[in-house]
């Protein structure tokens, strides 16, 4: 397989995805419209949703209900990066090369888009070209893997653990809900858009999968916090540091953090064991996500 360009192929329809999406749900007629696609539309990797995609294709689903469930979480990932970036959180000023919401339109109006992005994820999954049972399970997913109980927690005990140290099960605990909680729900779409049940071994080892590639993707996140440089990552680097958070670099040390990686990723790669060749893409992606420098 071309890793390369599979992983071009689906982030061409990602983004077409998106560009459809706004077009219906977020008109350029307002400024809080304007500000919402400034930051959906600005580039990025697009994980989450060549996840949905990319699972979806291994289970022979529906490629329009994949589309659209791929473009709605993104939409509600970009929504958590503009608040992210607001300065009651973590206070960045860049993001993916350029200035984030709130530096390029004011802090009211990124509060706003970032809510109007989250409100038109759920408009894209009713909409979704597919059956209601598919589009009510896809709703649930990603509320929840974007709720108090997934992503918004994390953000939570994020915020907790700038003021208090954490130990390793509380920082791993913390980033399972904030990173983790929403990349296993792109994969949780894909089996959705696929209608590959929840209770199906497939799906189960899938959901495993996604838990360790959402500890590697944050353990290398934060290695590069500290290796990286502001350009290569398009966005400013040391910020963890400034914040005082605890890190799986001040835990680890540089070192134990990457065979922290690895062995998450070894583990991510051991759950796919059974899906056969057809997986390949994921562990391609998962061995990508363990090597990247930005």
């Amino acid at each position: 397989m071309d890793y390369a360009k599979q992983y071009q192929e689906y982030l061409a329809r990602a983004n077409q995805a998106l560009e459809k999406a706004c077009e219906t749900f977020l008109p350029e007629e307002s400024e809080v419209c304007q500000a919402a696609r400034y930051s959906l539309l600005g580039g990025g990797k697009r994980i989450r949703a060549v996840l949905v995609l990319a699972v979806c294709d291994m289970l022979n689903g529906s490629v329009e209900a994949a589309e659209q469930f791929a473009a709605a979480v993104e939409m509600l990932h970009c929504y958590s990066l503009i608040h992210d970036d607001l300065p009651c959180m973590d206070n960045d000023d860049f993001r993916r090369g350029r200035p984030s919401c709130h530096k390029q339109f004011g802090e009211a109006t990124a509060l706003l888009a970032a809510d109007a992005l989250v409100t038109a994820a759920f408009e894209v999954l009713a909409h979704a070209e597919c059956s209601a049972e598919s589009r009510i399970e896809a709703v649930q997913l990603l509320a929840k893997g974007g709720g108090d109980r997934g992503m918004l927690y994390g953000q939570e005990l994020d915020k907790h653990f700038e003021t208090v140290r954490a130990g390793e099960a509380e920082l791993l605990n913390l980033h399972a809900h904030k990173t983790g909680a929403l990349i296993i729900a792109a994969v949780e779409l894909g089996c959705a858009a696929a209608g590959v049940r929840p209770d199906t071994d497939t799906r189960k080892a899938l959901v495993r999968y996604a838990a360790e590639l959402g500890l590697v993707f944050q353990i290398v996140d934060d290695i590069l916090d500290v290796t990286s440089t502001t350009e290569e990552l398009g966005k400013p680097v040391g910020s963890d540091a400034d914040n005082d958070k605890t890190t799986f670099i001040t835990l680890y040390g540089l070192q134990g953090a990457h065979e922290e990686a690895e062995r998450h990723n070894a583990t991510a790669l051991v759950a796919l064991g059974a899906l056969g060749p057809g997986a390949d893409f994921l562990r391609l992606m998962a061995a990508e996500l363990l090597e990247r420098k930005k």
